[in-house]
């Protein structure tokens, strides 16, 4: 008896692993003069760059955007925001799940550094309408100090 309980004790430990996110764009972190570490307990990633898998929808004809582990589907207007609807609520859902309060949820930006502004605006406001206020971007930890 003691044998199965430990069989499935070692076969729950083996399958349950953190949820980690693989990259499906390509980006390469910008420095930045301060930084602070940021709490992964509630946050959820957004990847913006250049994308490695092929027929990647494009937002401002150069970046694709990836959030979590899925690709935008479309880059208009329109399918910005409703792929952005999707994100913001499944998170809430997500951390509804968890007991942690959706409204203290963390959308943690990993955006390339030759990425234009006019793609992050355009990312920034989606996530704006949809009440997700609190933002970190992602730097490289090497700080170069300020001039």
């Amino acid at each position: 008896m003691s044998d199965i309980i430990f069989m499935f004790l070692f076969f729950f430990m083996v399958i349950t692993t953190m949820r980690e996110s693989e990259a499906k764009v390509k980006f390469t972190q910008p420095s930045a003069t301060e930084y602070q570490k940021l709490d992964k307990k509630n946050s959820y990633t957004v990847y913006m760059g250049e994308p490695t898998v092929q027929g990647a929808a494009l937002l401002d004809n150069s970046v694709s955007i990836q959030f979590n582990d899925k690709l935008a589907t479309s880059t208009t207007d329109e399918g910005l925001k409703l792929a952005v609807d999707e994100f913001v609520q499944s998170s809430r859902d997500a951390s509804a799940l968890k007991n942690e309060d959706p409204d203290r949820i963390t959308y943690y930006l990993k955006i390339d550094n030759q990425t234009r502004m006019t793609a992050v605006n355009q990312l920034k406001l989606a996530l704006r309408k949809k009440n997700a206020l609190k933002i970190q971007y992602a730097t490289n930890k090497d700080v170069k100090k300020g001039k």
